[in-house]
């Protein structure tokens, strides 16, 4: 089932790289977008709170206060309650942090934020999981699929910090979600890539694709990620779920038949692909969720020549 109402939403990491695309998306659907992070986000139209996910007194405040002064002219007595939250705050990788760290502000983050969402009655909940999740993108050594495509039901093994964090937050996001009968939806984040970014790092990708291996040689782009964020929050009914968010072609030019050649001899394929398909999938979004991307690479690069 799905809705088109605006909605009163609070955004956790709209001031990151994915987050400061999806939030100017979801301001142009109408909707009312609170952000909370560490920095502000430079978009007039959004209220920014700065908050730490990991305090769970933090969380709690942030869900129950006014967004600005013009709510005070309501005068309804106490704030407008939020209805949905979108949490993208963490931290995007390793190496960044320490392992202990990065464990921990991605795990006790999410909880923070599901446990007091949930006992606001906040029943649409969408959360930032990961491509990594696979156990691919920072394997020691090299990892490969167990099977192609990669979709949802591939197994989540990962060997790393912070993919681990990511496995770990959709258990938590499950359990809420049984829980309460709530919709938290997770997404599966492919390799974000902003607008500058076709520019100066595609034309690399072409000249050495094995540099696109970790990833599966999957993208998304920034401002396609805030079609599925929206999508995910006009849709209802379907409890706890989990997506991949990625484009529908590789990151390279290559064909399917040349990447598996090169990359994926032994790897059992489930089903027939097209020629550029991506191979990490992204047909679930595409048949169950309606996306149509609107930015795929070779809209903004040239094909190279074979």
């Amino acid at each position: 089932m799905t809705t088109n109402r605006t909605l009163r939403i609070l955004f956790t990491g709209g001031s990151g790289k994915a987050g400061r695309h999806v939030v100017p998306y979801l301001l142009d659907q109408g909707h009312h977008v609170v952000n909370v992070d560490q920095t502000p986000l430079d978009d007039p139209r959004v209220d920014n709170y700065t908050a730490d996910v990991t305090d769970p007194g933090q969380m709690f405040d942030v869900l129950s206060t006014y967004a600005n002064m013009g709510e005070l002219d309501h005068g309804e007595g106490a704030p407008r309650g939020f209805d949905a939250v979108v949490h993208f705050a963490a931290i995007p990788r390793n190496f960044i942090t320490t392992d202990a760290e990065t464990y921990r502000i991605n795990t006790l983050g999410t909880y923070n934020v599901l446990n007091a969402a949930t006992k606001f009655g906040i029943d649409k909940i969408v959360f930032a999981s990961s491509e990594t999740t696979y156990g691919i993108c920072f394997a020691d050594g090299e990892a490969k699929p167990q099977f192609l495509p990669v979709e949802e039901d591939h197994p989540t093994e990962p060997t790393d910090t912070y993919a681990t964090s990511k496995v770990c937050n959709e258990a938590t996001a499950q359990a809420f979600a049984k829980r309460t009968g709530f919709d938290i939806y997770g997404l599966r984040i492919g390799n974000v890539i902003e607008p500058h970014e076709y520019a100066t790092d595609f034309p690399h990708f072409f000249q050495a694709p094995e540099v696109r291996r970790r990833n599966v040689f999957c993208y998304i782009d920034a401002r396609d990620l805030g079609q599925i964020v929206d999508l995910c929050l006009k849709t209802e009914g379907r409890g706890y779920d989990v997506f991949n968010a990625g484009n529908d072609h590789n990151s390279v030019h290559l064909t399917n038949a040349d990447l598996i050649e090169r990359f994926y001899p032994d790897v059992e394929i489930r089903r027939e692909l097209g020629e550029h398909e991506a191979l990490y999938s992204n047909r679930k979004i595409r048949e169950e969720l309606g996306f149509k991307e609107n930015h795929p690479w070779h809209q903004y690069v040239p094909v190279p020549k074979r």
